[in-house]
């Protein structure tokens, strides 16, 4: 998955659930585009995953909400709260959230509680919905957000980022399985996808590792990696079970894993 030229680099920062573990935080990942710093998600343990990835949360510029579960949104108000620290002067550029409709509710609903202490300076937090309900874009100076809704929650969207020189990569959030998540993946040269249980513990609203595997089957993706694992994935062959559906490079998710494309 390299090349001579790194557009893309992807940190697995937490491949896990809202089980605690030792060996897997909850779901986070860290994408980096040339000098551009982006989350996806940031459930218990991001923090600390950033700085074991070498990145600071002061270097972070975009945060993207998959949907507001507190697994992948759980260190929001910390991750605010620490930017306002040692002395408020810390952040120097501006953080941008981007989530499904709902977000700026959901936010100041976060300010009835935490008050001014989640608040950043002004020009400092922006947010910017996209349309959970339709295929929604935006670009941004060093990349283009694609998202398309999926099958979990009523604000749950997918996105596809897409860079300068034309790397994309995709991060399903939690869904069941989805033909937009299918149409958004086409062609992508990596899928980040979620694979909550083994095959024989399916539940609604979440994948299983053959499901992924179809997803990216249909979709012709170049790269898998399946990641959101509860512990009962750790006892089964999960790789096994996603090549019943699919063929293609493949990569199961441990955190501060990287992959550079």
């Amino acid at each position: 998955m390299t090349s001579n030229t790194i557009e893309i680099s992807v940190t697995i920062l937490g491949s896990g659930t809202c089980v605690p573990s030792l060996r897997r935080s909850s779901c986070s990942i860290l994408m980096k585009i040339n000098d551009k710093v982006l989350l996806f998600d940031s459930g218990a343990g991001t923090m600390r995953r950033l700085l074991e990835a070498e990145t600071t949360i002061f270097d972070v510029s975009f945060i993207f909400y998959s949907h507001f579960h507190p697994d992948h949104t759980g260190e929001l108000v910390p991750f605010l709260f620490a930017n306002k620290y040692p002395d408020g002067t810390r952040r120097q550029i501006s953080i941008t959230l981007v989530a499904g409709r709902g977000f700026s509710a959901f936010y100041d609903k976060l300010k009835a509680v935490y008050g001014h202490w989640i608040e950043l300076a002004p020009g400092l937090l922006n947010i910017v919905e996209l349309d959970n309900n339709a295929r929604d874009t935006c670009s941004f100076d060093d990349f283009m957000v694609e998202s398309l809704p999926v099958m979990h929650n009523e604000e749950s969207i997918a996105y596809r980022i897409t860079s300068p020189g034309g790397i994309s990569v995709v991060y399903s959030g939690d869904t069941d399985f989805s033909d937009n998540l299918v149409t958004l993946s086409r062609d992508a040269d990596l899928l980040i996808c979620e694979s909550a249980l083994p095959d024989d513990l399916k539940v609604k609203g979440h994948l299983t590792p053959s499901l992924a595997g179809e997803i990216a089957s249909l979709a012709n993706v170049r790269n898998l990696v399946l990641t959101h694992f509860y512990p009962e994935c750790d006892l089964v062959d999960i790789e096994k079970q996603c090549r019943k559906t699919y063929a293609g490079p493949l990569v199961l998710a441990e955190d501060l894993m990287k992959i550079e494309l």
